[in-house]
């Protein structure tokens, strides 16, 4: 799927990580010959081969604090659904560069099961060109039709309000460490699906392992 937001106000500067400076710079030469012509890229599922540029993005965006997050701790031991972890590339051929990640993770949201988006990451350069919304309306749209009814975040209101969150209410759920109330963010995707929802947050159960076979012995 190709998105074609408005034309970036393009800059010069570059980021500490090489492979994400390149990326940011092959996009400034691709607009050079014809500044109108509007910022393209393009949206797809994760793969294996994506993990060393997703991880360069995540430490040029947020930094190796971002272990220590409250939001990680719902990571840690839990597994990104492959179905809702997307990239976004721009380019073609050799100058074809990943410039965006976005994954969700399920959690139990206070008795509800449902998801935890983030981490959304852009290139710092290309950000403010509907990359990051695109990338949650795409996810948003999928996980909707996979019967997901309810996504928290932990993020910014202002940004987060263009695709449907909300702020939840004081005291209504709790992550499993520090947050600022104001950035604990839900949206429904099933309306009514939040009203049942109330107490922690947490990682959802483990699976029970499946019993083993009884051998018969004789």
């Amino acid at each position: 799927m190709r998105f074609s937001p408005m034309r970036p106000a393009v800059r010069t500067s570059s980021g500490p990580d090489p492979r994400m400076a390149e990326a940011a710079d092959a996009f400034s030469r691709s607009q050079s010959p014809h500044p109108k012509d509007p910022f393209m890229f393009d949206i797809e599922i994760e793969r294996p081969e994506h993990g060393p540029a997703i991880e360069a993005l995540l430490d040029l965006s947020f930094g190796p604090g971002r272990y220590a997050k409250t939001a990680q701790r719902l990571r840690e031991g839990n597994t990104a659904i492959p179905e809702l972890c997307y990239v976004a590339h721009m380019g073609e051929g050799e100058n074809r560069h990943l410039i965006g990640s976005l994954r969700f993770w399920p959690v139990n949201i206070g008795g509800v099961p449902g998801l935890m988006l983030g981490p959304l990451a852009v290139v710092p350069m290309l950000r403010g060109q509907g990359c990051g919304i695109n990338l949650m309306r795409r996810g948003l749209a999928d996980a909707k039709a996979m019967g997901y009814r309810l996504v928290i975040l932990v993020g910014d209101e202002p940004y987060y309000v263009k695709v449907g969150f909300g702020p939840v209410p004081p005291g209504r759920l709790t992550m499993p460490g520090p947050v600022d109330p104001s950035r604990l963010l839900y949206r429904e995707l099933d309306i009514g699906a939040f009203g049942h929802a109330h107490g922690a947050i947490t990682k959802p159960a483990p699976k029970s392992p499946e019993a083993e076979p009884q051998v018969a012995v004789s």
